[in-house]
Formats: C-alpha cells, structure tokens, sequence
C-alpha cells in the first residue's frame, strides 16, 4: 500500500503535464448576455408626470414608478438636502452657514466636486477596490515604505477630474506611456497582500500575477475573471487559457526579490515565454500562450502589440485602451454602476464587481445603457455624471414625511424602484472625520505617509513592536481618515467597528452592520470623550445660556435646527445630569469637563455639556445620510 501510494506521488506531476487542454470556442449565444452586448444610448420613456423630472435619469425612473403604480416622493428639505451632498461628495457634514448659504443647489454641487475634499472622498471609493494598504499582510506585515504615494495619485486624480480613460490607462501602463511618466499609479495592479519571505519566489510570482488578474477582471471589467485560473469558469464564457492570455500582458513588468515589498510594475530584459497553470499550480505549466484580450468581448483583431514609446511590450497600453475603446461593452457601464451605488447605496446592477451570468441583471437597464453612452460622450468624465446624478429629482427626494411613503413602502420594501431616497449609514472614516469637524478640528492637510493617531493599550499590545508607533506630531492625529496609516492587520478600531473592508480583496461594496461593538465605540471610547470635551469647550465660549449651547452642538450634528420638542428633552437631560452630578466625586467629573474649562464655571455645572456632546455624537441623524 505504502509502494502503491509514493508511485501515485512520483507519477502525478507527469500525468498532469500530459494533460491535453482543449479551449472552447465562443459561441454567438454567449455574446447575448445583456453585458456583452454593445452600449446604444435608449430614447428617453414617454412618461406620466414627465414635469417632475429635472433630467434624462428621472425619465428612467418614472418609467419603473409608473408601471408599479408608485409615485415618487417629493423633494427633500433643504437643510436634509445640503447635509446629505456635502456627506457625499466631500465626506464631511456642513456648517451650519453652508446651509443657510444664498445660492442655487447646482452652484453648491459645482462648488463642492471643485473642492479639494472631493477627491479625498472619492478616493476612499476607489482604495476598496484597490485593495490598498500600506503594509504587506501574513504574519510580518511589513510596511511598504512608498504605498501612501499611490492613495495620494488617486486623490489627486479625483481632484484634477483626470478623465476616466486615462485614470484606468495610467493604472495598468503609466510606465508605457513615456521613458519619463511617473509609473506610480500601476501601484493599484500590486496592491493586494503579498509574502516578501516565502521561500519560492516563483510561487510568490505566480500568486502575485493571479491576484492581480482578478483585481483587475473585476474592478474594470466586473467580470470574475479570476474563477478562471484554475479551471474554465463554470458559468462565464471565460476560458483558463482567456486568464492566462490576459495575466501574459502583466507578466514582464512583474518581479519579486525575496523580503522587497512589491511597488509599481515594471518591465526588465525580454519578456519569457507565458504558459496555462495546470489547475492552477504555480509549478505545472501546460500548453505556451501568446498574450491576449479576453475573447468573448474581443475580435482577433485588435490583439496587436508592438513596443510602445518608453521601449516595453506595450502589451499593457494596448489592454487598457482596448478596454476603454467606446466599443468596450463594459468598461463604461461598470463605473457608472459604481458612481451609482456610491450615491444610492445600491447600484443599477447589485453585483457591482459580477456582471456575468451569475450576478443579477440591472434593475434598469436602459438608464445604465444611458448612462454609460453618456459618459463617453462627455468625454470620461465622472464629475459630469456625479452631477447629473445629484441634480436628478429622483436623488433630491425626501427619505420620509410624504403622505403616501408607507404606501410605497409596501409596494416597493427594498426601494428597488427609488420611490423615496435611501437612508444610509455612513462608513467609519465619515464617522471619525464628522466628529472632529463638528468638535472644531478642521485639519485639511493633504498628502504624505499614513499618521498613526492613539491607539488603546488593549489594542496595540496585539501587535508586533514597532508596528504603529504613534505620530509625534499630534495635529497628525486629527488629519482626515483617508490619511491614517492602513494596516493589513490591524484596522483603526472604529473603522473596523464600522465595516472597513481588511484590504486583502477587492471590496466593491462594504456591509452595513448594526452591531453592539458600534454603539459601545461611539459612547465609551477615548475618542469620542476627548472630542466630546473638545466639542463643548469650542462652543461654550459663544453662549450665554443652556439653549444656546444645545442649538450649536445640535446645529453642528444635524445641519439643522432642533425643533421644540428636542430642545425641551435637552433641557430636561440637563436638569437630571447636573442632579447627578451633585453627588457624583470631582475628581471623575473632572474627567469629562470641557477642555477648556472656562474659568468661571463650576465643574459640576460643567460635565453636561461634554455629556450632552456625546449623546449627540450617538443619535441616528449623526451617523446617517436622509
């Protein structure tokens, strides 16, 4: 038995190395998935209350509302409507001033996609697809000295509003564009995990090269293209030889040095002959493969290469702009389905990263089609589509108040038909940059290595030495979240709590969890009390009395002003608090006093406003887009 079993072992390798692989051909049938098919801009719907609509995006939604017997909800108030822009484009809540602001809702949209805080937002979007860390992951994971300069291009980008064409031609072949042009944004194909200090380096190659492969099927394409390096895909018309075609574009700018972290890509000496990995495994090459595109989206034809003008293969240059060649029936529709989603919570097509048999159809597909033939005709650009979405009615809509929202709350429970706007929980680093603005940090510094603000003991001692040494600067610690040093492993707590994506995958749509750890970060942290004292200390000097102090706190939460009723139960927690505090010790009260405490103020008198702070920190309308 014992001689039988290592015969099997010596024998396997030669007969999977016999295998005979036979590709199947792409049928005419699988080009009529709705995804393959050529983008052709739809006429807009002759519609029923056709004055409702502010745009050609409202038309596409009135048509799904009419035949569900639905009618939209109208549009939100402007306080909601200010608050829930500036939360979306810019990460960060309004004060109260751009809310009574004179001016027209389109020139606050224009003002704020030309803001600086765009694109530090934006880029937060793009980092879960990216996969971006600044640290390697596995057991040592060890710090990549110049990731930060790539989530600083995306910023950057966004900012500049590079064109969309070339924001993906510059990620995949920046260093084929020119012997001098910056290759740093490739740094988006090496951005997943990796282990420096495997002991096969061909293994660590071939690991790197599938990863990224996938990533890059996915994020661009949305097709799980990945499934394929293995075996054919079981249900896309995606060959193990399409995978391997495609991986053999990257493959001579790709190379590992055992413990150098990988950075952006780069092609040395000549490019080696490229094989299909029998079932995958890094030591089993089968049949040689000339590089090429993925052929159910793809003639013959266009898969031409010759050396571009920095001296490479050009294999890459000719990919990406094979990819947003307005003949790409994908590349268009996958990131207008993505600015959708992040506007709505829930794209046109759900599966944002699969639009392949298996993910879901869109829920309206001629407003895809008419988006994605948009945004070509604009020339790529995303602000131009982040604005014709924002200024539609159909996202201007209230998410409550109207006579009618139970009816269409129970005629459409999952809003799949937008007959009110989404509510939506904002992510971690909205939460975290939130709370220091409307504490009165208003840190805007942009750029440079990731900063290490304070952790808990609890926290830090679950790492390695040295693996987040705190900045020594401490307006470092107020910075906006975008630039906090991201660990592989170890996120930010209260990003974490909040469903931050662990950065090993592509993450193309974060869960929205409700979970105790959440409101026990919110309410008991160091954070939250420190910003909390913060908060009550920036406002107190501007009042004269308890009412002023509770509209400013609320005023700074909510954009908005409280109503009666919530003024008079904040009156009644003061009045209960400063109860309390009468026998409460003065050495613990001093503990959650203003910082600074105005001189003439009795600390026991004092601890209700930081705690009055922190409750506002806590409610729903804080930590929610309406």
């Amino acid at each position: 038995m014992r001689i039988a079993l290592w015969i099997t072992m010596l024998i396997f390798p030669l007969v999977v190395a016999a295998e005979d692989y036979q590709e199947q051909p792409i049928l005419d049938e699988d080009r009529e998935h709705w995804s393959f098919l050529p983008i052709e801009r739809p006429p807009l719907p002759k519609v029923k209350g056709a004055e409702w609509a502010e745009n050609a995006i409202d038309y596409f939604i009135l048509e799904k509302l009419n035949k569900a017997n639905l009618q939209p909800l109208p549009e939100a108030n402007h306080s909601a409507l200010v608050r829930r822009a500036f939360l979306d484009l810019t990460g960060l809540p309004p004060a109260f001033d751009e809310v009574t602001a004179d001016r027209s809702y389109d020139e606050m949209i224009d003002q704020l996609l030309a803001s600086p805080r765009f694109g530090e937002r934006q880029a937060q979007h793009w980092l879960d697809l990216a996969r971006f860390a600044e640290t390697d992951g596995f057991e040592h994971d060890k710090v990549r000295a110049n990731a930060w300069k790539y989530r600083d291009w995306v910023i950057f980008a966004f900012n500049q509003n590079l064109p969309y064409d070339e924001f993906v031609v510059q990620q995949l072949a920046a260093d084929e564009l020119g012997p001098n042009h910056d290759p740093t944004p490739t740094m988006f194909c090496l951005s997943g995990p990796d282990m420096p200090d495997i002991n096969s380096q061909t293994e660590r190659r071939h690991s790197l090269l599938n990863e990224m492969m996938g990533t890059v099927g996915a994020v661009f394409m949305g097709l799980q293209v990945g499934c394929a390096q293995c075996h054919d895909h079981k249900f896309d018309p995606i060959s193990q030889a399409d995978f391997y075609r495609m991986r053999a574009l990257f493959q001579p700018a790709v190379h590992v040095a055992k413990n150098q972290s990988v950075g952006a890509l780069k092609e040395q000496g000549e490019p080696g002959a490229a094989h299909l990995m029998l079932r995958g495994d890094y030591d089993k090459p089968g049949i040689e493969l000339q590089p090429g595109f993925l052929r159910v989206v793809s003639k013959p034809e266009e898969t031409s290469f010759k050396k571009s003008v920095a001296g490479t293969t050009g294999r890459r240059l000719a990919f990406a702009n094979w990819l947003v060649d307005d003949q790409h029936p994908l590349t268009a529709r996958v990131i207008v389905n993505r600015l959708w989603q992040q506007h709505f919570g829930t794209a046109l097509v759900s599966t944002v990263s699969d639009f392949g048999i298996m993910g879901t159809s869109p829920t309206h597909p001629e407003l895809l089609d008419w988006l994605a033939a948009e945004l070509q005709a604009q020339h790529w650009d995303l602000k131009a589509i982040h604005k014709l979405i924002m200024t539609s009615a159909t996202y201007r809509q209230a998410s409550e108040g109207a006579a009618w929202l139970e009816r269409n709350k129970q005629k459409d429970p999952d809003n799949v038909w937008l007959s009110r706007f989404p509510r939506q929980r904002l992510d971690g680093e909205v939460i975290r940059d939130a709370m220091f603005m409307v504490a009165g940090f208003k840190q805007y510094e942009m750029g440079g290595p990731g900063v290490r603000p304070p952790l808990q003991k609890e926290v830090s001692q679950t790492l390695l030495r040295n693996q987040w040494v705190v900045s020594e600067d401490e307006s470092d610690h107020y910075r906006r979240s975008v630039y906090v040093f991201a660990r592989r492993n170890l996120r930010y707590p209260l990003f974490e709590a909040f469903d931050r994506p662990d950065a090993n995958v592509s993450c193309p749509q974060r869960q929205k969890s409700t979970t105790a750890p959440q409101a026990l970060i919110l309410f008991n942290s160091k954070l939250t009390l420190d910003l909390a004292r913060k908060m009550a200390g920036d406002i107190l000097p501007t009042c004269q009395s308890d009412d002023e102090f509770i509209r400013e706190v609320l005023r700074r939460c909510w954009s908005r002003e409280p109503e009666p009723k919530i003024m008079q139960a904040a009156r009644d927690f003061f009045v209960r608090s400063r109860k309390t505090s009468a026998n409460t010790d003065l050495d613990e009260l001093n503990q959650v006093t203003p910082t600074p405490l105005p001189t003439d103020l009795d600390p026991r008198l004092a601890a209700v406003y930081t705690e009055f702070c922190i409750v506002a920190y806590n409610t729903l309308e804080f930590i929610v887009i309406q």
